[in-house]
């Protein structure tokens, strides 16, 4: 069982390291992620929308399975396309997730995994 400070720090870490790895893409400070061009970015030539309408289906560990399967790690869109995915179900809420069989503590663990496999092994290396 979780208690809600619990699940604040969980959803805090989130934030943060999406925050971070836009800052690190972009190569300026984000405050904010909002990415009015969001339907440009693909991975492997299927559009962030594919993997956004299999998780609102409850497929969210087969989008995410297909999505880091056929990632290109060294290819920045690709990258932002995998931490937007990543920041759109975890504003599923919980209970969605744990109904799909996944939950926040799997999202920020794939941030991490994602960031340090684009390079990035500082922001995974972060002790949060």
């Amino acid at each position: 069982m979780q208690y809600d400070d619990e699940k604040d720090y969980i959803m805090r870490m989130i934030k943060e390291c999406t925050r971070i790895l836009f800052s690190l893409l972009f190569g300026k400070k984000y405050t904010q992620v909002v990415l009015p061009q969001e339907n440009k970015y693909e991975v492997a030539g299927n559009r962030l929308d594919i993997y956004k309408n299999m998780a609102d289906q409850g497929n969210i560990n087969e989008a995410e399975n297909l999505l880091l399967e056929n990632i290109n790690y060294n290819n920045k869109d690709e990258v932002i396309a995998a931490v937007l995915f990543y920041q759109y179900i975890s504003g599923k809420g919980e209970e969605f997730l744990n109904q799909h069989n996944y939950s926040e503590e799997e999202v920020y663990a794939g941030l991490k995994s994602l960031a340090k496999m684009a390079g990035y092994s500082e922001v995974s290396s972060i002790p949060w």
